[in-house]
């Protein structure tokens, strides 16, 4: 990925309406990057939590969540009981325990599900108001495409420095 452009610079993505093509570039640049970070990262170390810091693992499976959620906001739709019940096990070690390859397959999976949703977006909707959570605080489609985003790399930034501690 080093001899790689950002994927912002590679050119617009085909079949994304140009408003959401930041947001696009975004989430498949977070997608490189997870994949680069964890695939170097020994197995056991998926759940420790350096210094305080959130374990790799939680970073992966938050960033996966919020995808679903805020995209879900996005369609006018409320969460279901699936999403808040992995919602309220995100960061804690799952009894079946999953595996690198598991938590990223994941994420990769809902970047896709994210980009295909980014595809069908008519840009004549990006205004409309949405609510978010239980008390529907407002906002609008493409606020939560935005806010989902920057959400997505932040988590990644902290990802990179967890697991630079992890790997010493």
């Amino acid at each position: 990925m080093a001899n790689k452009p950002e994927v912002w610079l590679r050119g617009p993505l085909e079949g994304i309406p140009p408003l959401l093509q930041p947001v696009a570039h975004a989430l498949l640049q977070a997608s490189e990057e997870v994949n680069e970070l964890m695939s170097s990262l020994p197995e056991i170390l998926l759940w420790v939590t350096p210094a305080g810091l959130a374990s790799p693992g939680f970073h992966i499976q938050h960033m996966t969540g919020v995808l679903d959620r805020l995209f879900t906001y996005a369609r006018g739709e409320v969460l279901t009981e699936h999403q808040l019940t992995k919602l309220s096990q995100e960061g804690k070690m799952p009894e079946i325990e999953y595996s690198i390859t598991t938590l990223t397959e994941t994420f990769n999976r809902q970047v896709n599900d994210a980009i295909t949703q980014l595809s069908q977006t008519d840009e004549l909707t990006l205004t409309e108001k949405r609510g978010v959570g239980r008390a529907q605080v407002p906002s609008t489609v493409v606020g939560l495409y935005t806010h989902a985003a920057e959400h997505i790399m932040r988590h990644v930034g902290q990802l990179l420095v967890t697991t630079r501690i992890l790997q010493g």
